[in-house]
């Protein structure tokens, strides 16, 4: 895929889930569904884990569209852990294929994307990042900053 392409893919994406964010801080029913608050408890949840999930993916979403293929694996790995939690949530609860498709698909992209930005070492997420390392990792970088 060209790089644009992929560019755009990331920031639909995030779209997506700062749009889910915001609907979970949203007070009352949205355009998509009805409220969190109480989805949550019917889940079996407390109203105020919305806010957790809905923090989990903005956070994400804001990863996601960091040009940085460490930043993109952290924002795909996260989405993967709340997808994970969401789609066997509407498992356990029985709820409607039409409410429910959207969490294993997107699991599935995640997991891809998650795939497509592995570290070559794990330790790498771990590190911080110097003008050294940049320059070894990124060679186009130093050409361009001289």
């Amino acid at each position: 895929m060209s790089k644009r392409l992929m560019t755009a893919l990331y920031w639909f994406l995030a779209f997506e889930f700062v749009l889910g964010a915001v609907t979970k801080y949203w007070p009352g029913d949205t355009i998509f569904s009805s409220a969190y608050s109480v989805k949550f408890v019917e889940w079996g949840y407390p109203s105020w884990m919305r806010f957790v999930v809905g923090a989990l993916e903005g956070a994400a979403a804001v990863l996601l569209v960091i040009p940085d293929k460490r930043t993109r694996f952290l924002g795909a790995i996260t989405l993967m852990f709340v997808l994970t939690g969401a789609a066997t949530t509407h498992i356990v609860n029985h709820d409607p294929a039409v409410e429910s498709w959207a969490a294993p698909a997107h699991l599935l992209i995640m997991g891809i994307l998650a795939l497509a930005n592995w570290p070559a070492d794990w330790r790498d997420l771990l590190r911080a990042r110097t003008a050294q390392t940049a320059r070894t990792t990124h060679p186009s970088r130093e050409m361009s900053t001289m």
